[in-house]
């Protein structure tokens, strides 16, 4: 795959825990770009809501998704009573949004974040430490909150990147969420 294409094609942390998704999902991808996974889970079937600044690249994903057009850091959240069965994070960091984004999954959703965790400095852009996650900040901002149900952090080599990544859930009161794949036993 050429590299503008790879730029387009969906992250495989997304790929991996949109799986779990109900048919037609409501689905907040933030700071959503040029709407890779916008596309992906919108032909999915899922009802997407794509929110960023960049209004001219929002623009073709109108026919895909609802389309929000916001100043996530020196706005205000676009949707305080709303939640989603998904909320979609990618190659993105705003601290202060960390908790509404927490919030915003509903009970039985689903928060998927993947973006650059510290050591990408070594490698790339961002190497603004405000820009890169601290060590286990993923499971800080979900703690009390949202079950863990996949968490990593580290290298990653295609294309190199230090990243930190979480699929979280919340649980539905009085409903046990499955486990997502059969358990492993170490021997």
């Amino acid at each position: 795959m050429s590299a503008p294409h790879a730029a387009l094609a969906a992250s495989p942390w997304v790929l991996r825990w949109s799986a779990l998704l109900a048919p037609a999902a409501r689905v907040l991808d933030v700071a959503c770009g040029s709407g890779r996974h916008v596309r992906h889970l919108a032909l999915l079937g899922h009802r997407v809501t794509a929110v960023d600044r960049d209004a001219l690249a929002l623009d073709p994903l109108r026919s895909l998704a609802d389309v929000v057009v916001a100043d996530l850091e020196a706005g205000t959240w676009p949707f305080s009573t709303q939640r989603f069965d998904a909320v979609v994070v990618t190659n993105y960091l705003w601290r202060p949004l960390l908790a509404r984004l927490v919030e915003s999954v509903a009970p039985g959703g689903l928060l998927i974040y993947e973006t650059f965790a510290l050591g990408h400095q070594s490698v790339g852009k961002p190497s603004n430490p405000d820009f890169l996650l601290r060590p286990g900040e993923l499971l800080d901002a979900v703690r009390g909150e949202l079950r863990v149900l996949g968490y990593e952090d580290g290298f990653v080599d295609t294309p190199a990147r230090f990243v930190q990544r979480i699929a979280a859930v919340r649980e539905a009161p009085g409903v046990a969420t499955a486990p997502t794949s059969p358990p492993r036993y170490l021997l």
